[in-house]
């Protein structure tokens, strides 16, 4: 299954690594520093039950690199839902693509 996290902070950081440690082809969506963390060290995820790390993992700052994808997860303030949903991630999402906010 291909996942798109957009949005990779403590809901999606969290539910992304833990989809990418089962094997599914996750590519998170990030900006900034964040984003340079990720590509440089991986994601890595403090839990309860121990850290996460996933590296390398998959990180862009541009949707339109990813393609379309069977599942994105919505991670993003209520106040950027609308610029996410509505422009920046049309690229990933085809004709069975599912949008969980």
């Amino acid at each position: 299954m291909r996942v798109a996290i957009y949005g990779t902070g403590g809901a999606g950081g969290y539910f992304g690594a833990q989809l990418a440690r089962t094997g599914e082809d996750v590519t998170f969506i990030a900006r900034g520093q964040h984003l340079k963390a990720i590509q440089a060290h991986g994601l890595s995820v403090e839990t309860p039950a121990g850290e996460i790390v996933i590296k390398p993992a998959k990180a862009t700052d541009d949707p339109s690199q990813i393609g379309p994808v069977d599942v994105v997860l919505l991670g993003v303030k209520a106040w950027q839902v609308e610029e996410a949903a509505a422009r920046n991630m049309r690229p990933m999402v085809g004709p069975a693509t599912f949008v969980v906010p």
